[in-house]
């Protein structure tokens, strides 16, 4: 792995410690020898992150598409691509990253997040996706999910393949050990 992509909040959210979470992922990605990839922008959380990373003296690339750029785009990024759109980000950021991880965040970072991991159930890609549990954010989600899988809608193995945890170098521990599931998408 050389470069892992997050999703996160354009907004800072309610607790100080979702900032203080970023702040230290982007620091620890650093110290792992990892790059960032993210979405581009200078506020809140992915904002957060970034500046981290540039901090501590890493490599932050953004993808962010021109209507975006303009509004809210970080001016201080080691690389930034402008895209035309949502789609082209998306796709772009897959094919930068060797993994992912979603901080907390809203709608996008949830779409972004499962989108990923729907591929990585599909036999799209092998790449290790996370999330980072900041203050129980994510806790009804995976409870969501275990309940998909009791009502049989998700597998457990694929259920599995979200790797989680509470702090940044246990996630990438996580990410170093994960083993790709091999297992058909569909339920017998």
């Amino acid at each position: 792995m050389k470069r892992i992509c997050v999703y996160c909040g354009s907004s800072p959210g309610r607790r100080p410690e979702y900032a203080a979470a970023a702040r230290a992922l982007g620091a620890c990605l650093v110290r792992a020898g990892f790059e960032l990839v993210y979405g581009g922008a200078a506020v809140g959380l992915m904002g957060e992150v970034a500046d981290a990373v540039l901090a501590a003296g890493g490599h932050a690339i953004g993808v962010i598409p021109r209507g975006l750029a303009e509004r809210v785009g970080h001016d201080r990024l080691s690389e930034c691509h402008v895209v035309d759109s949502m789609h082209q980000r998306k796709t772009m950021m897959f094919e930068l990253a060797d993994a992912f991880v979603a901080l907390p965040g809203g709608m996008g970072t949830i779409e972004e997040i499962f989108e990923i991991l729907t591929w990585a159930q599909l036999g799209t890609h092998d790449k290790p996706c996370g999330l980072l549990d900041v203050q129980g954010y994510y806790q009804p989600l995976l409870a969501f999910l275990d309940q998909a899988v009791a009502e049989r809608f998700i597998a457990p193995e694929h259920r599995a393949m979200l790797l989680v945890a509470t702090t940044p170098d246990e996630l990438l521990a996580r990410f170093r050990a994960y083993i790709p599931v091999r297992r058909s998408k569909w339920l017998e």
